[in-house]
């Protein structure tokens, strides 16, 4: 590896605005050694916030610091990539450092999550922990506590009790809020407050259920990782392994992740957290804004803080409007974001009649920008909840015209996915009842019985392998089950990573034919999946980091694949943070919808509304609607009539601020000429029929 510096005669902080300096180079440098406080940087929309963060990182690294002692969490394993790779392009033009060669020195970029498993892995048996422990993804931790459910008698209760998500939901609430159940039954989930002291009892066996089986699921990598650093000899070993820590979207933060970065940094040194508190929109996640409007005062030495304000995406008039939009909020850092991108073009607030009309408006529109040459990838519509874009769905169907909606079936939600991870999960930990059950009714003649006496078996065995080795099924079983053992034999002496995963692959894929009808496209995602194995070092870390940041798409239950070479992108206000597209429209921006109903019951959720509003206005780049509709048909209600209920325009744009939007109506009344006009006028004043004239008749 090359060291030497290049010829060095330009400033390599040239590109950054002077509020993007002063963030870099914060407490770097001998000229600087002053500065020790915790560095908060308020990054606005569209401010550069990646491109500062990564500068930061580069220039820390290019004044002596051991880039192998640096510590950078993000909330994404993309976001984590991308962060890497600027970094590393950075480090090459200052240091003459091959890019690739930069990148392996960042070896500690990843999420809280993914960064937690790893140090759990390292401190495992230090915390009762076993080092070769499993991580379940969302759906099997739901199944394994509906098992526990299942086992207490819960799920046969006369009355109605909470579904397995309704309970993973509030058990996973508790841990990442670090608040009592009471409190979170009543804030959250109060329709389950009768059921408290059932729920109690099921999650703590659903805890003991995880540790007989070595399990964590997401939420334990962070409670495991904070109950670590809790014990101050761990959390200080822990804290030396680290120069610099570095965060990503702090006001994503829920308090769990605080309060290790409180842990590892007490004194504030060395740790730089970049977040914008107006884009707080995560608390359904247990993310509170509570932790970046803080953290400058969680410090014996108040955090320094610089404010990113100039925005590089959006027009002055889009920014006016997101200014005074997010400046009535009732708490927040001060700042207002410009532009030098000048325009004359106001963001547009559209009435329309119903949602019917809505949908013909946006579609008309986005095709009218996509004829003066803005392609439809670079156009979005935006929505509060996913249910808002049924009528548009429908129209843009009809029309013709082609688009990607942000979710659907997740790739490792695939059955077939599924099931080739749950066979490389039993062989990492022969303890995984789930994986294990899952694996064993692959086969033809294994039910839920047979495979449950295999498990009991291993569970009661101090060398489960062996139990499992030595058992004999029926006789319309033993083919397959031969099959079975000899692939995981195999996998208890690997012969390499990823060669694991093709083995699967191989004894997987007759089994896949006899149970998919579609199993050669369902083939295409192993294949996938096996490409994807290739970029990660071991099974561990391609279990751990597959499971916590997942791919998203799959052709299990998929529709007819997408042609087109350009679509429009329809997304959650949620989905679309982080993102910008040249043209913005916002539908449904009415009271009831944005803020949406369910999310009225306190200031902090209508705060929180408030920010989401804020978020999608400051997507757009060029051109901004916000769509209202008059009129909500009522589908809930009898049949017959024309049952709907009549909306008002979002509260969060009150009538002090109209005059930043140009105001229009859909569609525009048809001109009448003037001879028209006025014999219409002429046709109005002639009564067709004397109605006041029969009602005093029929009393006469």
């Amino acid at each position: 590896m090359s060291s030497s510096r290049p010829a060095a005669d330009t400033d390599p902080l040239a590109t950054l605005n002077p509020a993007q300096r002063e963030a870099v180079e914060y407490g770097i440098g001998a000229a600087r050694a002053h500065e020790r406080a915790a560095l908060l940087v308020i990054a606005g929309a569209g401010s550069g916030k990646t491109n500062t963060l990564a500068h930061r990182v580069a220039h820390l690294v290019a004044n002596g610091a051991d880039p192998r002692r640096i510590l950078m969490l993000t909330f994404s394993r993309r976001a984590s990539a991308e962060m890497t790779r600027r970094v590393s392009r950075l480090l090459s033009r200052r240091l003459g450092l091959r890019s690739d060669a930069a990148e392996s020195c960042l070896d500690w970029a990843g999420t809280f999550h993914a960064i937690g498993a790893r140090l759990l892995r390292d401190f495992a048996e230090r915390i009762g922990l076993a080092p070769t422990f499993t991580i379940h993804d969302r759906e099997d931790s739901a199944d394994l506590l509906n098992l526990a459910r299942h086992e207490l008698g819960f799920s046969a209760k006369a009355r109605r009790f909470p579904t397995k998500g309704s309970c993973l939901a509030i058990y996973s609430r508790v841990v990442n809020t670090t608040d009592e159940l009471d409190a979170v039954l009543k804030a959250s989930f109060p329709w389950c407050l009768e059921w408290e002291a059932d729920l109690k009892k099921l999650f703590g066996a659903y805890v003991v259920a995880k540790q007989a089986q070595n399990i964590l699921d997401y939420d334990d990598l962070l409670l495991w990782w904070a109950q670590l650093m809790e014990v101050p000899e761990l959390a200080a070993e822990v804290a030396a392994r680290f120069d610099h820590v570095l965060v990503d979207e702090y006001q994503d933060t829920n308090r769990l992740q605080a309060a290790i970065l409180l842990a590892l940094r007490p004194d504030g040194r060395g740790l730089t957290v970049v977040g914008d508190d107006a884009q707080s929109i995560y608390s359904f996640r247990a993310a509170t804004v509570r932790n970046i409007l803080d953290f400058p005062a969680q410090f014996a030495e108040a955090a320094r803080v610089v404010t990113l304000d100039r925005n590089y995406r959006s027009t002055k008039p889009i920014l006016d409007a997101a200014n005074a939009v997010i400046g009535l909020a009732a708490e927040r850092f001060t700042k207002n974001l410009w532009t030098e991108r000048e325009s004359t073009a106001r963001p547009r607030i559209v009435t329309v009649y119903d949602e019917a009309e809505q949908a013909r408006y946006v579609a008309g529109a986005v095709l009218e920008r996509r004829e003066t040459g803005t392609p439809l990838k670079r156009q979005a519509v935006l929505f509060r909840s996913s249910s808002h874009s049924a009528q548009l769905e429908i129209e843009l169907t009809r029309r013709n015209i082609p688009f990607v909606k942000f979710g659907g079936l997740k790739f490792l939600e695939a059955a077939h996915i599924k099931d080739l991870l749950s066979v490389l999960r039993w062989a990492d930990n022969p303890r995984n009842r789930l994986a294990g059950f899952r694996v064993m009714q692959m086969l033809a003649g294994i039910g839920p019985a047979t495979a449950g006496k295999v498990l009991d078996a291993m569970d009661a065995s101090a060398t489960p392998w062996l139990a499992f080795d030595v058992f004999e099924p029926s006789a319309a079983a033993a083919g397959e089950w031969a099959g079975l053992r000899a692939l995981m034999q195999a996998l208890r002496t690997p012969a390499g990573w990823p060669a694991e995963v093709e083995q699967i692959r191989r004894w997987y894929t007759p089994l896949m034919e006899r149970r998919f009808d579609d199993a050669a496209v369902r083939e295409t995602d192993l294949l996938q999946l096996e490409s994807i194995a290739a970029t990660y070092r071991n099974r561990e870390r391609f279990l751990t980091e597959l499971t916590l940041d997942p791919p998203d798409a799959s052709s299990d239950e998929s529709g007819v694949p997408l042609r087109d070479d350009d679509y429009l992108i329809l997304s959650t206000i949620h989905s679309a943070k982080g993102q910008e597209w040249e043209a913005v429209h916002l539908l449904n921006a009415v009271d009831g919808c944005l803020p949406s109903d369910m999310a009225t019951g306190s200031e902090a959720e209508i705060e929180e509304e408030r920010r989401l509003l804020y978020v999608a206005m400051t997507r757009a780049k060029d051109a901004l609607h916000l769509v209202v509709p008059q009129r909500f048909h009522v589908t809930q209600q009898a049949p017959g009539g024309d049952r709907h209920v009549l909306a008002a325009r979002t509260r969060f744009v009150p009538a002090g601020l109209l005059a930043l939007f140009e105001q229009a109506s859909w569609p525009p009344p048809s001109p009448l000429s003037r001879e028209a006009a006025a014999l219409a006028r002429e046709a109005a004043r002639r009564p067709v029929v004397d109605v006041a004239a029969r009602l005093r008749g029929r009393w006469s």
